[in-house]
């Protein structure tokens, strides 16, 4: 059995788990532990998996930093939550401030890697770390070097020797394998397999001034369908103890807790002579005496690591300073971090507790409505070593409220207008759907064209907040026409129509009309009328057209005999003259050698004498015509016009 005095632990929880408090912290290498939120000095790796002759290959090429989906950063508190498959964190539940994903869901043949290098201090040959990892992957039962996997490399660099009782190839084949479990929610008909937060303890004593590498890497199935991925955290907090052995002289209890993740644990007194206990905390009460020695073994799920006996000495040397943060500023009620990252063995308890998300967290989110000093508690898990510490959370509230005064729509010519109002502040600035707008920096705003209106505020604090919406819809009044005149069959009904715009139409008088107030009243009369047709729009604008309707004593459909497309508009346009025909089913023009030049079913529009864009020479041309009468009659004419240049 070996006395580990653990100089460096290193929790890896594909995720590396971190968050165990230590005294008297010695060096240990940047960053090993993610908890910059970064990357820096690891590299990171993407690649394929692939079979060659039987046997898988994972070609992994060296990036410039993290890929997206790749290797993604969590960080604690941030409300990632569980994972989709496995059910368990996917922030190490140690405590670390960040977790890393390697992979994703997404199949595709896709690889990763990720790789820190350190080297142990010269002098340093009692020297050990412990890293923890959880697996996700399917299991689609391909042949064993086709399937999804998740590799662990443990490497003396210096000796180029792998350290094969922490090194180890996880491959979903066929059966469960020991410590994983089926996830109940697989998403499709393949299974996936997953492996909670476990533990391997790596032995480096002797290794004093040589270099480690710690590589990991997965990969999805060969055939580009299934996926593995796995969480890293590393915790670098380096010193002799592990948590609990360094206690507060005022402490009425010690609560000892062995490195998390392991399957089995066992405690025994320093001469091995009674067993303990066997969960991952063993509680004293009251305190045994300074200088104490209890033992732990610690077993890891069968097959991936060795069993260990790790030793704690206990101490009554510990201090505690309680941390609640930097002053800082909450704008607009939104929540913001104070206080530090949780130590394991702490509490944490705050007043007052209004704002606050988490009043016995180490750093929860605040957000009062009124400017607060809080007050932060902390000691530890034995009752001993009080302190207390004070934040001060300025809060800031904007007022956004937009106020309108006059119309939110209104035509042009009617002299109403809109105008936009919010509250003074130390920065206005107007902004419409496109942009901002230039010089609108006032509180009170002028609208001048139709858009879709709001103001960014910033005040003396530089918090800033953007008001509503306001839309304002300003028409501009559209010309009154003269409708072509309309022939209706005497005392049989015909549909008139008027431009479709606006929100209503009113025709006068109402005379032979079914109604006034439709776009498409039926006219039924013995005699012509003309009808003003009065056009309101959203904002208020009102067009007047007119419409002349004359009765005819039949259904007919006649053309005129020449026309001359000249532009000086008269006579430009060849169109059907229809006499109580209330539907044009084609209107047809063809040249002498029977080619098709022009079609339509709309009576208004005609031809202008133009092919495909091009003038037609003076010609003589021929049309047939077809359209539906009022006593619901076919009527089909044709004959021949002249184009004129």
């Amino acid at each position: 059995m070996r006395i580990y005095h653990f100089q460096l632990y290193v929790i890896l929880a594909l995720v590396f788990c971190s968050g165990y408090f230590f005294a008297n912290a010695q060096t240990c290498p940047p960053n090993i532990d993610f908890e910059t939120g970064t990357f820096n000095g690891w590299k990171c790796y993407i690649g394929t998996a692939d079979t060659v002759n039987g046997t898988n290959v994972i070609d992994l090429s060296e990036t410039a930093g993290p890929v997206f989906d790749r290797q993604t950063m969590y960080t604690a508190n941030s409300g990632e939550g569980v994972d989709p498959y496995g059910g368990f964190p996917v922030n190490c539940p140690n405590g670390s401030g960040h977790s890393i994903r390697l992979g994703n869901n997404s199949a595709g043949t896709q690889a990763e890697g990720i790789s820190y290098e350190f080297t142990i201090p010269k002098g340093q040959d009692i020297y050990s770390l412990i890293y923890h990892y959880a697996v996700v992957f399917q299991d689609p039962n391909h042949k064993e070097y086709q399937q999804p996997r998740l590799v662990i490399e443990i490497t003396n660099v210096t000796d180029n020797k792998r350290i094969d009782c922490s090194s180890f190839t996880f491959i979903p084949y066929g059966s469960i394998l020991p410590g994983f479990f089926e996830s109940p929610n697989p998403g499709g008909e393949t299974p996936v397999w997953c492996k909670g937060w476990s533990a391997v303890s790596v032995n480096l004593d002797g290794n004093a001034g040589k270099t480690i590498r710690l590589f990991f890497k997965t990969a999805d199935c060969t055939f580009k369908k299934h996926f593995g991925y796995a969480y890293i955290d590393v915790n670098s907090e380096c010193s002799s103890n592990f948590v609990g052995s360094t206690y507060c002289k005022d402490d009425t209890a010690v609560n000892l807790t062995a490195p998390f993740g392991y399957q089995n644990y066992t405690w025994y007194n320093n001469t091995f002579t009674k067993v303990l206990g066997t969960q991952q905390t063993i509680t004293f009460q009251p305190p045994p005496a300074p200088g104490s020695t209890f033992a732990v073994t610690v077993v890891p799920y069968n097959g991936y690591g060795c069993v260990d006996t790790l030793y704690a000495r206990l101490e009554d040397s510990l201090s505690i300073k309680a941390y609640a943060g930097r002053d800082t500023l909450s704008c607009n009620r939104n929540p913001v971090p104070i206080g530090g990252n949780s130590k394991p063995g702490l509490v944490y308890t705050w007043s007052p507790t209004e704002g606050l998300s988490d009043p016995h967290s180490s750093n929860p989110l605040a957000g009062p409505d009124a400017t607060t000093s809080y007050i932060l508690k902390t000691n530890h898990d034995g009752g001993g070593c009080i302190n207390y510490d004070t934040v001060i959370v300025t809060a800031s509230v904007i007022d956004s409220s937009l106020r309108l005064t006059g119309d939110a729509m209104f035509c042009s010519d009617s002299g109403d207008s809109a105008v936009l109002h919010v509250t003074p502040t130390k920065n206005i600035q107007w902004y419409n759907e496109k942009g901002f707008l230039n010089g609108a920096n006032r509180p009170n705003y002028r609208v001048s064209e139709t858009g879709s209106y709001y103001a960014l505020l910033v005040n003396n604090e530089g918090c800033s907040l953007a008001t509503r919406n306001q839309d304002v819809v300003i028409d501009n009044p559209t010309p009154g026409i003269s409708y072509p005149v309309e022939y209706a069959v005497i005392n049989l009904p015909f549909n008139l129509n008027a431009r479709k715009f606006g929100k209503e139409a009113l025709w006068s008088p109402g005379t032979f009309l079914n109604t006034r107030t439709s776009y498409s009243p039926v006219f039924n009369g013995p005699s012509e009328q003309l009808y003003t047709i009065q056009i309101k729009t959203l904002g208020g604008c009102i067009t007047v057209d007119t419409q002349l309707v004359k009765t005819v004593e039949k259904a007919d459909i006649l053309v005129p005999t020449a026309f001359s497309p000249n532009g000086d508009g008269i006579n430009d346009i060849l169109r059907p003259v229809l006499f109580g025909i209330k539907q044009l089913n084609y209107f047809r023009i063809y040249n002498r050698i029977g080619q098709q030049l022009y079609e339509t079913t709309t009576a208004r529009l005609g031809w202008n004498g133009t092919f495909k864009g091009i003038p037609q020479l003076s010609q003589v041309i021929v049309w047939i015509a077809e359209g539906i009468g009022s006593d619901n009659k076919i009527y089909t004419r044709k004959g021949t016009s002249l184009l004129i240049r």
